[in-house]
């Protein structure tokens, strides 16, 4: 535990900090959620496209809900590595991993055309 815990006043200061955070990051999901961008393919056409379900995937991602975040888009939590992988090789320079980005994009992709035949299939892309 971090010295500066022990002293009672800093610790208070400790507790309220991160209440204020957790509260505006609440209100930060909570906002996310009433303002999701509408899919053009959707809403014209209604029918999915292959990107339908990323926003609300990570929404429920951000509210720790894997689960559910895997149902709404199984390419999301991949994507999200893969990006954290993209920025940390920007700064850090690992060995392959122009290599390792690569097959990365290829394997994101296959999950979202698989994803995709399977819900053209099952009929779950007609609204």
């Amino acid at each position: 535990m971090p010295a500066f815990l022990f002293c009672k006043k800093r610790k208070h200061l400790y507790v309220w900090s991160m209440q204020i955070l957790l509260g505006i990051f609440t209100e930060l999901v909570l906002w996310l959620e009433k303002h999701l961008l509408t899919c053009p393919s959707r809403k014209f056409l209604h029918m999915d496209c292959p990107g339908c379900g990323l926003q609300r995937s990570y929404i429920a991602l951000l509210k720790g809900d894997f689960i559910e975040s895997f149902r709404l888009y199984p390419a999301a939590i991949p994507i999200l590595l893969l990006f954290i992988y993209l920025l940390l090789h920007l700064f850090i320079r690992f060995k392959n991993g122009a290599r390792v980005l690569t097959t990365g994009y290829i394997f994101c992709a296959l999950i979202i055309v698989v994803y995709y035949i399977y819900k053209v299939v099952t009929n779950q892309t007609l609204h």
